[in-house]
């Protein structure tokens, strides 16, 4: 075998080709030549077939329904839940976003988590998803109170405004949920004085309902800061505050619900402890 066939073979197996291939080219057997190792192929693994994603499954372990020995509606404005105890009510106003409403009433539906709607009544997400929600307003799992029609600041209108507010929202809830609202209100901005609380009291609704702690999203807020929130103010007796605005609060709902079970919390809507 003369120098070039050798090179030309050598210069096959370099490349890969492979003794075997050396050999074919040259027509010798070039046994003393050691084949390169050969290194595995990538598997390529078929993309998987889409098919139809199943509906989540309830978060163990269900939240139950609380029995409570029920006591009188304080009236006038409460900011907390009266009394020691292991309780907390997670109260959603607002409802500018169907899609977060929407989702409110999943996480409701495979929690069990029971939860008190202040509902604003302009928004069409109540409309939107009244057939999602109106079974776990007739079990008492979910509360509808009044949150009025068109959310205006109630220190900056007069008495007949307050009053047309409240019953234009009431008159929503009836009809839509076979519910009645009174005598729960939330004034919207949390602001209202001994005035407006006459105003309500004179349209069937005595009990303003305040709030102590808030998952801050009633504008844009980051998921840190949601999270920071929630670990801050689920807590004993308190009545925390949500909206149905933005969409931050998609990515908590196992979160808030972790930390209530974790705490050894019992959630409760606003019905499950008053007595009307």
């Amino acid at each position: 075998m003369n120098r070039r066939t050798v090179l030309r073979a050598l210069g096959l197996s370099a490349l890969g080709l492979g003794v075997g291939a050396a050999a074919v080219e040259s027509g010798v057997a070039l046994a003393s030549v050691p084949e390169p190792p050969r290194v595995p192929r990538a598997v390529a693994h078929p993309r998987p077939v889409p098919h139809m994603v199943e509906a989540p499954t309830p978060l163990p372990p269900y939240f139950p329904k609380p029995q409570l020995d029920r006591i009188p509606i304080p009236g006038g404005a409460i900011h907390g839940l009266p009394g020691d105890g292991d309780l907390v009510a997670f109260t959603i106003d607002d409802g500018a976003s169907s899609e977060v409403v929407g989702a409110y009433a999943e996480f409701a539906r495979r929690s069990g988590m029971r939860l008190t709607f202040f509902v604003t009544a302009q928004y069409r997400s109540w409309t939107e998803h009244a057939d999602a929600l109106r079974p776990m307003v007739e079990s008492g799992q979910i509360q509808m109170a009044n949150h009025t029609y068109s959310h205006p600041d109630l220190l900056t209108v007069g008495d007949g405004r307050i009053r047309e507010e409240l019953e234009r929202c009431g008159d929503f809830i009836r009809a839509t949920f076979g519910v009645e609202a009174a005598p729960y209100f939330r004034p919207p901005y949390g602001t209202y004085d001994g005035r407006v609380l006459a105003a309500a009291r004179s349209v069937g609704y005595p009990q303003a309902v305040h709030w102590y702690g808030s998952v801050g999203d009633s504008g844009p807020i980051s998921d840190a800061d949601m999270s920071m929130l929630i670990d801050r103010w689920f807590l004993p007796q308190h009545i925390v505050i949500g909206h149905a605005n933005v969409a931050t609060v998609l990515n908590h709902f196992d979160e808030i619900a972790t930390t209530i079970r974790d705490r050894g919390l019992q959630p409760i809507t606003l019905d499950d402890l008053f007595a009307r």
